[in-house]
């Protein structure tokens, strides 16, 4: 019996869509001119619980349901949106994964993010229903595709004879370049899905390697480093090799929470420790070989009997 937990597909989601796949692009905002008794009425007319703030088709601000309570205990309703909101939010971008809004709810505890595109101007709201609703309906959506495609390539290697029989993958992964992180790990699903491989071999196979790949892009010197997938008739191996600093003490690197990477690789949502965890949970066998001043190689192992 493997070690390895399940992994839903709602798990393996968060990893595959963008933001902008699930946030609400309708959104309505209140200005700062705006009284807070104005506010009060437009969250008890609309049932929302914040919103941004906007100046002349520009985010100035954000501000909450908790901004009011303090508004109301003070006795400041007739005070302006602007004295109570909260300048300078932080944002998500449309192009990110949806796994980094999950990891930015859990560490500043807001209650919604504005979404902006790569030129910084407001595109959507996401709050975490929004990421609720948004997975519900592409489970729908995949639901009544999978009822209509049956057509799978189960038996790929079936008809191959010969001493080892393989199919290789490989992708480059830049350093420090966020903007194509998780791209070597979608490619990889698709390609794995194609094959007809059990759903949920495939979804560990995706996790893995999205962790192993950020990893790469987070710690890696310059150029990078390169993610391969070897898929064979019993088992998926993943390597991911980075040509940085390694790491000094592996058992240290295992534990939850663990990290090195710096503060505003932190700030931006990723390197929080948990990038090893979430690849041994996945994996039946993971290695990591890291001599302390060399590139560092993890190998995943993934059995496709899931024994």
């Amino acid at each position: 019996m493997s070690k390895v937990s399940q992994v839903t597909r709602l798990q393996e989601l968060v990893y595959e869509l963008e933001i902008a796949e699930v946030m609400t692009r309708d959104f309505l905002s209140v200005t700062p001119q705006m009284t807070m008794r104005e506010f009060k009425e437009f969250l008890q007319e609309h049932r929302f619980s914040g919103a941004p703030v906007m100046e002349d088709g520009e985010l100035v601000g954000i501000i909450s349901i908790e901004d009011l309570i303090e508004a109301l205990a003070a006795g400041e309703l007739g005070c302006l949106v602007e004295a109570k909101m909260t300048r300078d939010p932080v944002v998500l971008k449309a192009n990110d994964l949806v796994v980094r809004s999950v990891d930015y709810f859990g560490r500043f505890g807001y209650g919604r993010f504005p979404v902006v595109d790569d030129q910084g101007a407001i595109v959507g709201v996401l709050t975490k229903g929004d990421i609720t609703r948004g997975l519900l309906r592409k489970l729908e959506v995949e639901y009544h595709q999978e009822e209509i495609r049956r057509a799978r390539v189960n038996h790929i290697f079936d008809d191959v004879s010969s001493d080892h029989t393989s199919i290789s993958l490989r992708y480059d992964v830049e350093a420090r370049n966020f903007e194509r992180g998780g791209r070597a790990s979608r490619s990889i699903k698709r390609a794995l899905k194609r094959f007809g491989l059990p759903r949920q071999i495939v979804r560990r196979a995706a996790i893995a390697t999205y962790e192993a790949e950020m990893n790469v892009v987070i710690h890696a010197d310059d150029p990078g480093g390169v993610i391969t997938a070897e898929i064979q008739p019993d088992q998926i191996v993943i390597e991911a090799i980075d040509m940085g600093p390694g790491i000094p003490d592996i058992d240290l690197a295992m534990q939850r929470g663990f990290s090195t990477a710096p503060d505003w690789i932190r700030e931006m949502g990723f390197g929080a420790g948990m990038g090893l965890k979430n690849i041994d949970r996945c994996a039946d066998r993971m290695e990591l070989l890291s001599p302390h001043g060399t590139r560092t190689t993890l190998r995943i192992v993934i059995y496709m009997d899931e024994r």
